[in-house]
C-alpha cells in the first residue's frame, strides 16, 4: 500500500489536541489552584516571537526554558493564544507570556504524566502566537502517547 502525503495533517491535529490537555490543566490550576500533590514542569522555546520574558531570563535560557508551577505562582491567565504567569527567580518576581505553540514539554511528576511536542516555527507574516494554524509543519513528526497507554 502506497502512503501519500498527509493533506489532513493528522500529526498536527493530534498535537493541537494534546496541547489542549495542557491548556485545560492550567485553566484548572488558575481557577481552583493545584489539587493534591499535582505540579507542572512546562518547557518552552524562549526564541518564539510570541514569548514575552524578562531579558535576563532570555539571556540565561537562549533556546529553551523549563518552569515549575507548584506552590508559588501568581496571576496565571490562560487564553486561546497561550498563558501568562508571574514566577520568582532568585526571589524576584518575573512575568512570562508563552504561546501554546512554544510549549515543547509538559510533565506532572506527581502522577507520571508527560507530553512532548514538536516546535513549529512560525511562518513569515504570522502574528506571533495568533493560533492561526499557519505555522510551518514538519513532516514525519511523532507524538508521544505513552502517557495514555494502559500499563497493566
Amino acid at each position: 500500500m502506497q502512503v501519500t502525503k498527509d493533506l489532513m495533517q493528522y500529526e498536527r491535529l493530534a498535537q493541537d489536541a494534546l496541547r489542549d490537555v495542557v491548556r485545560k490543566s492550567l485553566e484548572r490550576a488558575a481557577g481552583d489552584g493545584l489539587p493534591g500533590a499535582h505540579h507542572f514542569y512546562i518547557t518552552f522555546r524562549t526564541t518564539d516571537p510570541g514569548c514575552d520574558i524578562d531579558e535576563s531570563l532570555a539571556s540565561a535560557y537562549p533556546e529553551e526554558m523549563t518552569i515549575v508551577l507548584e506552590h508559588q505562582f501568581w496571576d496565571l491567565e490562560i487564553d486561546d493564544v497561550g498563558f501568562e504567569v508571574t514566577l520568582k527567580f532568585g526571589g524576584v518576581p518575573k512575568y512570562l507570556k508563552v504561546p501554546w505553540r512554544a510549549v515543547t514539554r509538559f510533565h506532572d511528576p506527581s502522577v507520571g504524566f508527560r507530553l512532548h511536542f514538536d516546535y513549529a516555527t512560525p511562518a513569515p507574516g504570522d502574528t506571533p502566537g495568533d493560533g492561526s494554524g499557519e505555522d510551518e509543519v514538519h513532516e514525519g513528526t511523532v507524538v508521544s502517547l505513552e502517557a495514555f497507554r494502559n500499563k497493566e
